[in-house]
Parts: C-alpha cells; structure tokens; sequence
C-alpha cells in the first residue's frame, strides 16, 4: 500500500490569511496549483482552494477581500507515513479535494491531492481519451 508521502507534492504555495484574494488567487494560477496553505506561526491555519475563489467571484467579493474570509479554518491534516487509502477516505467523507499532509510538530510538509491519489489507483499507461 502506497503512504501519502509517495505522491503528495512537496513544492507548497503558502500565503498569509492577510494576503488579499485576488493576490492569492494569482500565485495559485502562476504556480498552477488548487489550493494554497494558510500558514500562521508556521503552522496549517487554513486552507483556501480554487472552490473557495470560484464562491468569491460568483458573489462578487473578489476586490479588497482577504483570504481569511474565504479559506477553510483549521483543515483536516494526514500524516505522510498515512495510507493512500486513509487519505482517500478522509477527502471523501470530508468532501474536499486538497489535504495537508504535516510533521510531527504540526508543520506542512506536503500536500495530497485527489488527483495525486487517483494517480496511485489509475494506471498511468491508460491512453488519454480512451
């Protein structure tokens, strides 16, 4: 069984709850990623995904918000020595699709995507658009 530590991206976006919207919602479209971490004392204070921006815009309080009104506080997190399979199970009964994967001292060293655990069920060889 494949740990969360064999496929979550260890290349983190991190912001401060402070950083205004649409600032963060640049970073996560230059860095190509769909979710960045909140981080407060150098730990997981939140957590803001591309959901969370598409709420904003639809209502219209992209200019001047910051990210704190719109990430998720105090997210769920997973271990990297967690099984694939745990994380998988985590998003799905939490309905999300991003999880901070954090040390033993509660610091992010990673993050998992649905799309990184599909990659471990998935065979990587299957041709696109079969």
């Amino acid at each position: 069984m494949a740990k969360v530590s064999d496929v979550m991206s260890k290349m983190l976006l991190t912001v401060e709850a402070t950083m205004k919207l649409d600032e963060a919602a640049r970073q996560m479209n230059d860095r190509q990623v769909g979710a960045v971490l909140v981080l407060t004392n150098e730990r997981v204070s939140g957590i803001l995904t591309e959901r969370d921006v598409l709420r904003a815009v639809a209502i219209g309080e992209v200019t001047g918000t910051h990210v704190s009104a719109w990430m998720t506080h105090d997210p769920e997190s997973i271990g990297p020595e967690d099984s694939t399979s745990h994380a998988a199970s985590v998003m799905i009964h939490g309905g999300f699709r991003h999880l901070p994967v954090v040390d033993e001292a509660g610091r992010p060293i990673g993050i998992v995507s649905i799309r990184d655990l599909m990659r471990v069920t998935v065979d990587d060889e299957t041709p696109r658009g079969v």
